[in-house]
């Protein structure tokens, strides 16, 4: 396992920096969904973007990586009735299978544009449908294109039985492993917008009980955002239940100590989740000239007053051990756990607690 760890360790920076390149296949047209097809379901997703419009004619094309002004709308994914909790099933070469089958994989259909007002009136009335006026939102880390933001949000919410409105925000990254730095750059710019989003989010939704979601680069727009948020409306930590990050690619001493002092203030549970394999973090790691990362674990693992965290290294089992908050079954039980029972560390059984002199931390049991 550690001679395949270090090639795909290897492999990542080679890809990431200049030395490869991939080939991504592109997706046919999905079938348009049937309301009498009962072997799939299908999830209406809410999304902002600053993405500009690159190809109106392809749905998986449509959202590009270049910078523009937020546009609004609705993205409708189906999800196969065989799902597998975690998957983000996809056709695959060695199964020859070439095309999309909304039987077996998670397909994006159509992306509905919709006016600020508009969209606005019909986030709240997906909210007030729900059973507490929950709502969601989940901001993508780097390389993803808009179309995975889309299909990556439907397939959280769908396995983890989530109730209320489900909100993406894609911001414009390349969604290709060269554009690592191109990406550090457009999640910058996109703070601002992404800030103003949530305030437009807290004030119109008419959301009793909001859930903030970031991964990996995503996390320092988010983060900073959240900061700019609470404190220039305060009275908004109510609305606010749980920040999650995942894997956040941040400089680990920048997040101690200029983000989660900030952060903590507004009282809102905060939960990170790290692992010492995230082969991303660690080329991360190696470009900003061997800073940790705040979702390292191991000797480099964050423990902070108000931060639950939460070592994953035990549940990791994908190629690149990035994406473990959505794929692997114990975190999505736990992160079920803290949306839908507002549990905290020491009362979810699945976690061993761990005590160091920085304080208490958490790690799932093997």
């Amino acid at each position: 396992m550690k001679n395949f760890k270090l090639i795909a360790m290897l492999v990542v920076s080679m890809v990431m920096f200049g030395c490869a390149s991939t080939e991504q296949m592109l997706p046919s047209e999905p079938r348009e969904p049937s309301e009498d097809d009962e072997s799939y379901t299908m999830v209406d997703v809410f999304f902002a973007t600053d993405r500009a419009i690159d190809n109106e004619q392809d749905v998986y094309e449509y959202y590009g990586a270049k910078r523009a002004d937020v546009t609004y709308g609705i993205a409708a994914v189906s999800i196969p009735q065989d799902h597998k909790i975690g998957e983000l099933e996809s056709p695959t070469w060695w199964k020859l299978e070439f095309f999309e089958n909304p039987d077996k994989h998670v397909i994006l259909h159509t992306i509905f544009r919709s006016e600020k007002e508009d969209y606005f009136e019909r986030l709240k009335g997906r909210v007030g449908v729900s059973r507490d006026n929950d709502l969601l939102i989940y901001v993508h880390g780097y390389n993803v294109t808009f179309s995975d933001a889309a299909r990556r949000t439907a397939q959280m919410v769908y396995d983890l039985s989530f109730d209320g409105a489900a909100v993406f925000y894609s911001w414009p990254s390349h969604g290709k492993m060269l554009k690592y730095t191109s990406d550090e750059v457009n999640v910058q710019w996109a703070q601002t917008n992404i800030t103003a989003f949530l305030k437009d989010v807290v004030e119109k939704s008419d959301a009793e009980n909001i859930y903030l979601i970031a991964h990996s680069m995503g996390n320092r727009a988010l983060t900073r955002s959240y900061v700019d948020l609470m404190r220039s409306n305060p009275e908004f930590s109510g609305k606010v239940r749980e920040v999650i990050l995942a894997a956040p690619d941040i400089d680990a001493d920048v997040f101690k100590r200029d983000i989660v002092p900030e952060m903590v203030k507004s009282n809102t549970p905060i939960t990170l989740y790290a692992s010492s394999e995230d082969i991303p973090l660690k080329v991360s790691r190696e470009v900003h000239a061997g800073y940790p990362r705040a979702g390292d674990a191991g000797a480099n693992l964050v423990v902070l007053d108000g931060v639950e965290t939460i070592d994953a290294t035990n549940v990791g089992s994908g190629f690149l051990d990035h994406s473990y908050y959505a794929e692997e079954r114990p975190v999505i039980s736990d992160i079920f756990n803290i949306l839908h029972h507002s549990m905290r560390a020491s009362d979810r059984a699945s976690l061993t607690e761990i005590q160091t002199q920085d304080g208490t931390y958490w790690k799932f049991r093997r």
